[in-house]
């Protein structure tokens, strides 16, 4: 088949990697049309997948708008040289659009039921879409399915993702001291307008008491002041998650990385408004701690909670009860797109 992928966030590029892999190995023909979003085109990059680049994130609500009059554009000139049986997205909005015109099926997974904008403007006109469990938000009637569990175990989960030492050592991982890893984010997004996160002056304390217990990497969309630039991950982007699975304690404005981090056994606390269903399911399995932006004294308790002895090890277990009972994503994805494909004809 002749497949289309919609790339336009970092965590898009490792939801869609193993699918991707398996589609080439059994001899599909990929196209992946990508967006200038953070570190998603240096992911797709490092991983060695091609991609063709046809929009840069729009900032506030009319770069947003104006940036999707380019993509829609862009994406369907693009469908139309390529000629897709089916096209895959995460929130596929574009897919959505060029789809509905030129009678193509389009499949969007998705996950962020807070997201009111991107679904008012995608569930109209997207073919099917695909949504854990958990999602409480609005889904079209007659075109949607549910799957178990949560969208990161398309990448992480244990048939997927080893952690290697080695990597996690040569990417800033220190063997010799506590590891802790702290996430901001731009809140650029379509489902971030109206919203804000964490004030430097909040980030300089959180910094402040990690660093003294031992090291810190920072991963940020956003510039930081220049006394923090130093904790700064260094490393491949694509090689982060083997430094965060040897940290101590992820805290972050992403919930996305939170559920990464759950994933690989680290306690987490996100610290942000949104709380889609997928993070509260995993709150309450014990998996993470979820606040909604209580400030610094309270985010601080609740560092201090998470640090004590033995938390980590009670996380890691009722993450791998978690994962029992729990599909790897990734064939689920690769079968998706079969069951929508327009029929080949060999």
């Amino acid at each position: 088949m002749k497949i289309l992928f919609d790339i336009v966030h970092p965590a898009d590029v490792l939801f869609f990697l193993w699918p991707i892999r398996l589609m080439q190995e059994r001899g599909d023909e990929i196209k992946i049309v990508s967006r200038q979003k953070d570190v998603a085109c240096d992911l797709l990059d490092q991983f060695g997948l091609q991609h063709e680049s046809i929009s840069k994130a729009g900032n506030g609500r009319i770069g947003l708008a104006k940036e999707l009059s380019v993509r829609d554009w862009q994406m369907l000139k693009a469908v139309r040289r390529f000629r897709p049986h089916v096209m895959l997205g995460f929130g596929g909005v574009a897919i959505s659009h060029v789809g509905k015109l030129l009678g193509i099926p389009s499949v969007s997974f998705y996950a962020a039921d807070t997201a009111s904008l991107q679904t008012r403007i995608t569930w109209p006109f997207i073919d099917h879409l695909y949504v854990p469990q958990a999602y409480a938000g609005h889904v079209p009637k007659g075109r949607t399915s549910r799957f178990p569990g949560i969208k990161e175990l398309s990448y992480f989960h244990p048939e997927n993702f080893e952690v290697d030492e080695n990597i996690a050592r040569t990417n800033g991982w220190d063997e010799n001291v506590p590891n802790y890893f702290i996430r901001t984010v731009s809140w650029r997004a379509n489902h971030d307008l109206g919203k804000s996160g964490w004030s430097d002056d909040l980030l300089n304390q959180l910094l402040t008491t990690l660093s003294a217990k031992g090291k810190v990497h920072i991963s940020s969309e956003r510039p930081l002041p220049a006394g923090m630039e130093k904790y700064r991950y260094q490393g491949e982007k694509n090689q982060l998650h083997h430094v965060m699975a040897k940290c101590d304690l992820y805290v972050g404005e992403s919930a996305t990385m939170a559920h990464e981090a759950c994933l690989l056994g680290v306690p987490s606390i996100y610290d942000g408004t949104d709380h889609p269903g997928t993070t509260r399911e995993l709150a309450k399995e014990g998996l993470l701690t979820a606040l909604k932006q209580p400030g610094i004294e309270a985010l601080l308790a609740e560092v201090a909670e998470l640090l004590e002895e033995d938390v980590k090890k009670a996380v890691d277990s009722k993450r791998r009860t978690y994962l029992a009972a729990r599909p790897n994503l990734a064939q689920f994805v690769v079968d998706a797109a079969d069951r929508h494909a327009l029929i080949v004809q060999n």
